[in-house]
């Protein structure tokens, strides 16, 4: 037997005016003017540019759109004067807004050229090959990645070769091949490997003792060469300290990565547009906001129009009423997508002044170990805001300062007591860890215990662990990796 009953529930939810504007804050620059491109397109009622005439909404009208999930809407509902206004432009800018001839042009033309693998293809072409050497070579030309290398085993290539190109061959007429594709340019493309990449662009220089004994430690010793263990490589070499410095100074000079040199070579190419600039002023911090962050958008005079000719309209076809309900659609869009750049611009600069404020002595110096511990929650509580927000402002986003453009969220960073009981940035701590082995004698490198010893003779007391967290994100290699000879 089914039983009725009721029962209360209170939830949140987000409006999708607010989701939109979530999303919006979280865009960079770049992203931002895909999306109002996007929407201009989508929606024939937004236009952007300065209007001619007075062709744009009332700032202030009164609410009309949102009667309810599932109530039906008439043409009858809608007050037609609420649309139809005769004031100027709305302010919908901030005081940085719109482009002005002291803008920087943050665009750089890119050349096309063809691709890395027809580059490789072309020069097959000046080599004498039969039809089925043709078809395997610019099967392995086709295998070959961004990097330069042939990444998959032979065995696999012999049975691709196989099923999809028809072709039955011995592994080693594939090598055969193989060579002649290792042969074009540039140097130590198609390798399978690091060590037969550094090879193949030594065999291509003029020989020396020095360039026949790094290709004897790359080809006998690969293991030990990678882990730098130099005593072990000049005893199996019988090689003296300069001769082996002369071999390692040979493979230093050579590029592991050949596919990489290609200029030609479509690559997708991040070009980053600061989404803020700060500078010093008379001795005072001045944040602006990318004008490409607030662009001109007014409703469209057309629509204006239609909805004029509908009010003066003697007689209303049904053809007509549809269109009013198509045209207040639209319209209730573009005035929730102005008033979003609105705030999305508003909340940008807030958050950014708290930011630059906050950090004040590095902006002004320039030096990192002025950076003040500062968590998304500090900035929260000091613009009334969510961290969320304040998360969705920093990421992906990029401030240029008078010391080079900075990613934001570089300047949070979590606080440690030092022996004064201070509180310090790990930022701080980190620049410190970095110039102490940038001053360490290569021979004989710091290791993660020396290091953590020397942190806390200079007033941070921090573990072992710690100090090799703090080396792991500065991308710095164990004391083994560092040392030279």
């Amino acid at each position: 037997m089914l039983k009725q009953h009721l029962q209360f529930k209170l939830s949140q939810k987000l409006s999708p005016q607010q989701i939109q504007l979530m999303k919006l804050i979280q865009l960079p620059t770049q992203a931002f003017e895909q999306r109002l491109k996007q929407e201009l397109e989508e929606n024939p009622a937004l236009e952007s540019g300065k209007a001619e005439t007075a062709d744009s909404l009332d700032d202030n009208y009164d609410e009309y759109g949102d009667t309810g999930e599932g109530e039906t809407i008439t043409a009858e509902d809608i007050n037609i004067d609420d649309y139809l206004s005769d004031d100027e432009v709305p302010d919908y800018r901030t005081q940085t807004s719109n482009y002005s001839a002291d803008d920087d042009e943050k665009s750089i033309p890119y050349a096309s050229g063809i691709s890395f693998n027809q580059y490789l293809l072309n020069q097959l072409n000046t080599v004498n090959l039969n039809d089925d050497e043709w078809a395997i070579a610019e099967f392995l030309v086709g295998s070959i990645d961004e990097s330069g290398y042939i990444r998959r085993p032979l065995p696999d290539i012999m049975d691709d070769l196989a099923f999809t190109q028809n072709i039955y061959v011995e592994e080693d007429v594939i090598n055969e091949v193989l060579k002649v594709v290792q042969a074009l340019d540039p140097p130590g493309v198609g390798a399978r490997s690091l060590d037969e990449c550094l090879i193949l662009q030594l065999k291509r220089k003029e020989k020396t003792p020095a360039l026949e004994l790094a290709i004897a430690i790359l080809s006998k010793s690969f293991e030990q060469f990678i882990k730098k263990h130099y005593s072990k490589l000049m005893q199996k070499h019988q090689v003296s300290e300069e001769e082996l410095k002369g071999a390692i100074s040979e493979i230093e000079k050579l590029n592991p990565k050949p596919g990489g040199s290609y200029a030609g070579s479509t690559r997708i190419i991040e070009h980053i547009v600061p989404d803020f600039s700060i500078r010093i002023v008379e001795g005072e911090l001045e944040l602006s906001l990318n004008g490409r962050n607030a662009p001109e958008l007014h409703v469209s005079r057309e629509y204006s129009n239609m909805l004029e000719g509908y009010k003066n309209a003697k007689e209303k076809s049904k053809s007509q009423k549809d269109t009013v309900l198509f045209i207040k659609q639209k319209l209730d869009a573009a005035k929730w997508f102005i008033d979003a750049i609105k705030q999305r611009q508003q909340t940008l600069f807030i958050t950014m002044n708290t930011i630059m404020q906050y950090q004040k002595d590095y902006f002004l110096t320039g030096d990192e170990r002025k950076l003040r511990p500062m968590i998304l929650k500090d900035i929260a509580d000091q613009i009334g805001m969510d961290v969320s927000t304040v998360s969705r402002v920093a990421n992906s986003k990029y401030v240029d300062t008078p010391y080079g453009t900075k990613l934001i969220k570089e300047f949070f960073s979590e606080a440690m007591k030092n022996e004064q009981g201070e509180d310090v940035s790990t930022r701080e701590i980190k620049k410190i860890l970095e110039t102490v082995i940038g001053e360490e004698e290569k021979k004989k490198p710091l290791t993660d215990d020396k290091l953590a010893k020397i942190l806390k003779e200079r007033g941070y007391p921090i573990a072992r662990r710690t100090v090799a967290k703090y080396r792991e994100q500065l991308g710095i290699p164990v004391a083994r990796l560092r040392k030279q000879i």
